[in-house]
């Protein structure tokens, strides 16, 4: 975990030498905000254990692995908007600090700055990884529509939500890893097969973060525990519960889900109340490992540098056991 804690303090290091704009300073400094409130920088650090399992001069291509922090950042600002999310690790997000408009605009240019960024790479790399990028992002943002499709829909099916957390939240997990292989020349079906397992983990981890919301300790988890609960997300949870609930178990679910003034609290514990009855906890945790075994899989099939496999594999068991 050392070689870890150095990569991420290169990675916040560059981050901190950022400068996104200066005036007005109300379109500049919510940017410099959110991007200070920390974070776990996953996608970085993928894209540089991906770069150095092929290569170890991974000190040039930081500015390429935080375009993708970014990014993703900029997508965070506009999702907290959307979802109405007071919190973002355990601080005010954006729009509530500042303003929805404010908020709108000032990821539209952390979006500008993510390719301002991606023009760091290699000239004869740089049409690849552009192409990329822009497939992964159109994908974020489709899985981001469907997610709020979703909502006015009275049934969503498993296979489906799975889909649209892939599209939403895996898929850039996976271009990171990819990116940092096509950086350091690797060949395309090993950055192809590279992107799979960051696919893979990216469900898992977006899974666990869904079982997070429910049973993780609000000191330590940085959001609103139960917030999905209390929004009616339809999350793998919440779709499950609705699948395999009896008679008295579904009225009392839809009971909640119709409520529009309630007790949050009362409402937090009276649905986890029904998860645990069904067993809602043990069958997340058995859909969430599944997908973490046939990520490490493709690992395998790999023929790559063993001291760089080992720290991504540290990395990601690192992750699956985190209780925030």
């Amino acid at each position: 975990m050392e070689t870890l804690k150095k990569y991420l303090q290169e990675v916040e290091d560059v981050i901190k030498a950022q400068a996104y704009g200066d005036q007005p300073r109300e379109l500049y400094d919510p940017i410099s905000y959110i991007m200070s409130l920390g974070g776990k920088r996953l996608r970085p650090l993928l894209t540089i254990l991906g770069y150095r399992l092929f290569k170890k001069d991974h000190e040039q291509i930081l500015k390429a692995a935080i375009s993708v922090e970014v990014f993703h950042n900029f997508t965070l600002m506009h999702d907290d908007i959307m979802d109405q999310a007071p919190l973002r690790r355990g601080q005010q997000t954006v729009h509530e600090k500042w303003s929805e408009p404010v908020a709108i605009l000032s990821g539209d240019v952390m979006l500008v700055r993510a390719y301002d960024l991606l023009l760091s790479v290699p000239a004869d790399k740089l049409a690849a990884v552009l192409k990329r990028f822009n497939a992964t992002a159109a994908e974020v943002c489709e899985g981001q529509q469907h997610d709020m499709n979703f909502e006015q829909e009275t049934a969503v099916t498993e296979a489906r939500y799975i889909d649209m957390i892939r599209q939403k939240t895996a898929v850039l997990l996976g271009y990171s890893l990819e990116l940092g292989a096509i950086l350091a020349g690797a060949d395309e079906a090993s950055a192809k097969k590279l992107y799979e397992f960051g696919v893979k983990i990216g469900i898992g981890f977006q899974l666990k973060d869904d079982l997070l919301d429910v049973y993780a300790e609000q000191d330590k988890f940085g959001k609103q525990v139960g917030g999905d609960i209390i929004s009616n997300k339809k999350t793998f949870l919440l779709i499950n519960a609705l699948e395999r609930a009896n008679h008295t178990q579904s009225g009392a679910l839809k009971y909640w889900l119709d409520q529009k003034d309630f007790d949050k609290e009362q409402k937090v514990k009276a649905v986890m109340t029904i998860y645990d009855e069904l067993q809602i906890k043990e069958l997340t945790l058995h859909k969430m490992n599944q997908y973490f075994q046939e990520g490490f899989a493709l690992l395998d099939q790999l023929d790559i540098d063993p001291v760089g496999k080992k720290e991504l594999i540290d990395f990601a068991q690192y992750l699956i056991e985190r209780d925030k």
